[in-house]
């Protein structure tokens, strides 16, 4: 029943989940992301549910608090990066796609407390696959611009941050990896700004969900783990940091399809899980 916990659910920092594999399983996240200029939500969403042993809403809603906390840490540090000036000059992009955005991740928290388990664990695994794909059309492809006149724009950008915010909620990441190449297509910005653009859009977005997963008793999941939650959190910025170093070192041609084929993998065993 919608809002009911289970002892699944509230899986606790058992002793076989040391300190050291939580931090050291966070770090790895977070190193993955900081390689590619992301969070790494997308990769932490499978390891939650596989390794760690939560349930599929209870894994979301965690790791959509440590996404949240990631988002704030790295707000700064991008905001240092693209002078905030013409981060502000640009307000009309983040206020087009917050006006859809926040809609949906209200919808889409509201739908993710409501359904199924096994449902949700479908959900997630195509996802996932969307997550693969867009990874892959964001990094070794050119990006160009749909140019496309206001009055369709300011609708289409709507739409797009509907779905962004819907899927962000449902998965408990930021979104990132949709945010920025939609900034790119619809409003014609270089990839450096629309990763602040997109940070701006998505902590607004975020705490929407956040609030309205905070409703339901499985939200009762965060207070149960919440040491986990914070020794997890640390190890993704140690890693994000070490992530964000190696930036570049490693080509995007073998990178990126490394990294889509480990969220294939993780989309078939969500798929899969029972």
């Amino acid at each position: 029943m919608p809002g009911m916990t289970t002892d699944q659910s509230l899986v606790p920092l058992r002793p076989t989940h040391s300190i050291p594999a939580v931090f050291g399983a966070g770090a790895a996240i977070g190193v993955l992301g900081g390689m590619i200029g992301l969070g790494g939500a997308e990769f932490r969403l499978p390891l939650l549910i596989g390794l760690f042993g939560f349930a599929a809403l209870s894994a979301v809603i965690l790791n959509k608090a440590m996404s949240l906390v990631v988002v704030l840490v790295a707000l700064p540090a991008r905001l240092a990066g693209v002078p905030a000036a013409e981060v502000a000059a640009r307000w009309p992009v983040a206020v087009n796609l917050l006006a859809g955005s926040l809609i949906g991740a209200w919808a889409g928290a509201s739908w993710a407390v409501r359904i199924r388990s096994s449902t949700l664990y479908k959900v997630l695994a195509a996802l996932m696959v969307l997550m693969a794909s867009a990874l892959v059309a964001t990094h070794t492809t050119s990006l160009g611009t749909l140019s496309l006149p206001l009055w369709a724009q300011v609708p289409a950008g709507v739409i797009a941050g509907f779905g962004i915010g819907l899927v962000a909620a449902i998965m408990g990441v930021a979104g990132g990896e949709l945010l920025i190449p939609t900034i790119v297509l619809l409003f014609g910005q270089d990839i450096k700004t629309a990763g602040s653009l997109s940070l701006l859009v998505s902590l607004p977005t975020m705490l929407v969900a956040f609030a309205r997963y905070s409703r339901d008793g499985s939200f009762a999941v965060l207070g149960v783990n919440l040491r986990f939650t914070l020794v997890m959190v640390a190890g993704s910025t140690v890693g994000a940091v070490l992530g964000g170093l190696l930036l570049g070192v490693f080509p995007d041609l073998v990178l990126i399809p490394l990294l889509a084929v480990i969220l294939l993998a993780s989309a078939i065993k969500l798929a899969r899980h029972h």
